[in-house]
């Protein structure tokens, strides 16, 4: 799924969408969306589970920046995004990060 992008026309933010399917979420009970925006803290932004097992959060990012992010499955397992603008080297080990062009 990708990653949705609805860009305001009276301010520079873009409202993001990150959906992690429920393939992708592997039965997790929680996952939080965890990156750049919010400091890397896994408490700030807990993403909705919907009726199909996928998680969903809306967030209001500036236009005119890249943000590292990834998923936090519950608080154990890291996971990426499979629909992100790119990946980068996260700099721990040989993992990765999602990124989202805004």
């Amino acid at each position: 799924m990708p990653i949705e992008k609805k860009y305001l026309k009276t301010r520079p933010i873009s409202k993001v969408t990150f959906r992690l399917s429920s393939e992708a979420a592997r039965g997790a009970s929680q996952v939080c969306l965890v990156g750049e925006f919010n400091n890397w803290d896994p408490s700030q932004h807990p993403m909705k589970p919907l009726k199909n097992g996928d998680f969903k959060l809306t967030l209001d990012l500036e236009v005119g920046r890249e943000y590292n992010f990834r998923y936090l499955l519950d608080q154990a397992i890291w996971e990426n995004d499979c629909a992100a603008d790119k990946y980068v080297h996260s700099g721990f080990h040989d993992a990765e990060n999602s990124v989202v062009v805004v």
